[in-house]
Order: structure tokens, then sequence, then C-alpha cells
């Protein structure tokens, strides 16, 4: 059985590489906090019933969790005269080909990008990918293909290539 001081230690480990992930899910470091946030309560909730590798199922938290606030996206934003404080400058657009690949990706449906992320950045195999996003290892082969078919003729994508040469 695991218990809290465990949850802590994989919190410890592993949350950095857990952030970034839900950053490339959602493009945006504040909800990537929020989605990190949520996720991690979900699994601290079954954190006892969660196998010897808890990263399957945090990851799965993690893409459900992201594809169902995607789904409920909240559209009635209300413009304002006055803007609110600037935040902290975000220096990674000094990063081009980093902010190349991100606008690929912000290019591709939620599941390829889902997808990618998880197999390139996370550095997981097709059956995790499969298991976490509860698809087949086939259909995460095909959202892969799919993927990497639109990447290749991207513009963004393209660019991000030529900055890395």
């Amino acid at each position: 059985m695991r218990d809290r001081a465990d949850f802590e230690r994989y919190v410890e480990q592993r949350s950095a590489r857990l952030l970034r992930t839900a950053y490339l899910l959602c493009r945006d470091w504040a909800t990537a906090e929020d989605l990190l946030q949520t996720a991690l309560a979900k699994a601290w909730l079954a954190w006892a019933r969660v196998g010897d590798n808890p990263d399957p199922y945090v990851y799965r938290v993690l893409a459900n969790t992201h594809a169902s606030w995607w789904r409920r996206r909240w559209r009635g934003e209300v413009p304002t005269s006055t803007l609110p404080e600037p935040a902290a400058e975000d220096r990674t657009d000094l990063l081009g080909s980093r902010d190349a690949v991100r606008r690929a990706l912000a290019c591709l449906p939620p599941k390829q990008r889902a997808v990618i992320v998880l197999r390139y950045f996370a550095d997981l195999g097709d059956p995790e990918i499969g298991q976490i996003l509860g698809c087949s290892v086939a259909t995460v082969r095909s959202q892969a293909s799919r993927a990497l078919a639109k990447l290749r003729v991207d513009p963004a994508a393209r660019s991000a290539m030529s900055l890395e040469s």
C-alpha cells in the first residue's frame, strides 16, 4: 500500500516533467500549473490503489483532465477598457525553435497533440500512451502518423527544423 511519504517523493521527483507535459498539452503555464495540481489531487485520492509504477496513471489523469477542460472551455470572456497588471516577462520567445515547436503543436487536434507530447516529450511507448489515453496501440500509431504528417507540412514546424540545423 502506498503512503503519503511515497506520494510526496513522487511529486518531488516528477513534478517538473509533469508540468512540462501539462504545458505542452495546454500551451499556457498558468493553466498547466492548474492542470497539474488537479491531476495530482486526483492521483492522491487514488494513490493507495495505484500500482508500483504510478506514471501511466498520472499521465492518464493529466491527459483526461486536459481533454475534459478542453471540451467545456468557457468562451464567454468579456473585454475591458483597462488592462490588468502585466504578467512577468515571458522569455520563451527568445528561444526560436522551442517557440516554433510549440506553435506547431498548437495546430494539432488535442488527441494528436497528446500522442506527440507523450511520445516525444514524456518518452513513453505506444502501449503506455494507449493505456493513458484509453485507446489501442494501433490508434496511437495512426494518431502519431497523422500528427507527424501535419507537422511535416506545417510552416512553423519546418522553420523549427531549419533553426536547429
